[in-house]
């Protein structure tokens, strides 16, 4: 019997943009009832191969198959619906309207008086839901949804077109550890359904927990495709980055105890976020916050920032208690802050490198009552330089931007005011390797000019940096780790394991 053809096939595949070769002779074959992971660095090609495979691109020479066959043309949505399925990193859900109707988004049937029926409507969005095993109700708005609620809203919404070939994009960028692992769960029964996944991710851990194959881009080419069973990690990383991966040291020096305190937090207290919270950051130490689902940690860092008002409890920066709920008030006693989604939070996409740099900071751009255009560009010059972001000049609009250099922009102006404390929300999510060990090169640099920094993430590499960390379970903290810390320590700690048990 001649074996399945794969799910889908890309081979010879070119494209370019101008000058610049987006793709060239890639390729990519992903085999029935797989997850196969696609990693490369920012820039590799991996975003212009999805839109190639899910038809928004059509390549300048090469070939698409799905199941054996060619793909459809590219007018021919509702062809390319049944065939794959895209769910990206930023949601394409609605969140005005309700799960039902996101999910049958443009399908609505009408009867003979041009009425919806809307109790039928919820009645096939439930059976929907219910065949791929998400529970969520239908009637709530989608706004109201977790990031992981969505993003299996997403899942079925694209199973009901008939594909059953689907893209992830960076699935696991803005869930923690908890909703990391039940979407693994969620994938692999999906696989048992009959449902092949394309998985991109930059977090190189994922893709041994989760896939069977994977193939990595570098420099718009195919560098690498093998089995991960039994693909070493550093092999892995070298085919990404082409050298061997720099080993991180573990442990800093941050200055002595007579360093001045850049943060104190005196029992900070939110009814169903956290509760009793205290800390002391000083000046040039890093200070972690870990812990997983629903531990409070993401929430303490945007009390201290001002995205939050708690009801109890204390906040100083730099020996100023700013007016709780304030974020201009955090800003101006000196904090600065790069927020857990830079998409939604972090920058406004349509204006310029130099207008998203310098946002929070009109008073070192202005002259004779106006703000300088001159004094802005020649900040935002200053910091493409530190920061090393990649961008032709200080006037493209960030959207143009990749994800590690868009990162680079909101951490940009976040420094843009030497602040005295600098607080990050997983700093590093969705962005690829190299990116990843830049931006924690420079938390660290920040760190050693003085500045004390707060850093919430539940990303092992992210914490690696810190000198301690602090962990958070159920709203409180637990444990505090002194910087080298075992991994199966802390893991432990934050998932409420007691290894001694």
């Amino acid at each position: 019997m001649d074996p399945a053809p794969p799910v889908a096939e890309a081979s010879g595949i070119v494209k370019r943009f101008d000058s610049t070769v987006a793709l060239d002779d890639a390729r990519i074959r992903v085999g029935q009832g797989q997850t196969h992971a696609l990693v490369g660095r920012n820039g590799a090609g991996k975003s212009t191969l999805v839109a190639i495979l899910t038809g928004l691109l059509t390549p300048d020479r090469g070939t698409v198959l799905f199941d054996g066959e060619p793909a459809p043309r590219p007018a021919d949505r509702d062809a390319w619906r049944r065939r794959v399925a895209c769910v990206y990193q930023k949601s394409t859900v609605i969140p005005e309207l309700t799960v039902a109707e996101n999910l049958f988004l443009n399908r609505l049937d009408r009867g003979r008086l041009g009425l919806v029926d809307w109790g039928r409507v919820r009645r096939d969005a439930r059976d929907l839901l219910e065949k791929w095993s998400v529970e969520v109700d239908v009637r709530l708005p989608a706004k109201d949804l977790s990031i992981e609620q969505r993003q299996f809203v997403e899942i079925a919404r694209a199973l009901s077109f008939g594909a059953r070939f689907v893209i992830l994009d960076e699935p696991t960028a803005q869930l923690d550890a908890a909703a990391i692992s039940r979407l693994f769960h969620r994938v692999e029964d999906l696989q048992r359904q009959g449902v092949t996944f394309l998985f991109i991710s930059h977090h190189l851990q994922e893709v041994y927990d989760i896939c069977d194959t994977v193939t990595v881009f570098r420099d718009a080419r195919h560098v690498l495709t093998a089995p991960v069973a039994g693909l070493p990690r550093a092999e892995l990383v070298a085919a990404m980055t082409g050298e061997a991966a720099a080993e991180r040291r573990t442990v800093r020096h941050p200055p002595g105890p007579e360093r001045a305190t850049a943060l104190r937090v005196d029992t900070l207290t939110a009814d169903g976020s956290y509760a009793g919270v205290s800390l002391e950051i000083g000046a040039g130490e890093i200070v972690g916050l870990a812990g997983a689902a629903g531990s409070g940690r993401n929430e303490v860092a945007e009390t201290v920032v001002g995205l939050r008002a708690a009801d109890s409890g204390t906040v100083q920066i730099a020996g100023r208690r700013p007016r709780p709920g304030s974020v201009p008030a955090a800003l101006a006693a000196g904090a600065g802050f790069v927020p857990r989604d830079r998409h939604q939070q972090g920058f406004v996409p349509q204006l310029s490198v130099a207008d998203n740099s310098t946002l929070s900071v009109p008073h070192r751009i202005r002259s004779r009552g106006f703000l300088s255009a001159r004094r802005r560009d020649s900040l935002t010059r200053s910091m493409i330089t530190h920061l090393a972001i990649k961008t032709p000049g200080p006037e493209l609009p960030v959207a143009g931007l990749s994800g590690g250099n868009q990162q680079k922009v909101v951490l940009a102006r976040a420094l843009a005011d030497d602040p005295k404390l600098l607080v990050l929300i997983n700093p590093t999510a969705g962005v690829d390797v190299r990116s990843k060990e830049f931006l924690l090169d420079k938390v660290e640099e920040t760190a050693a000019a003085g500045t004390a920094v707060l850093l919430a993430s539940d990303e092992l590499d992210d914490l690696r940096v810190c000198d301690r960390v602090l962990v958070m379970l159920r709203g409180r903290v637990v444990a505090t780790m002194a910087g080298g810390w075992d991994d199966h320590e802390l893991v432990a700690a934050m998932e409420g394991v007691d290894l001694d048990a």
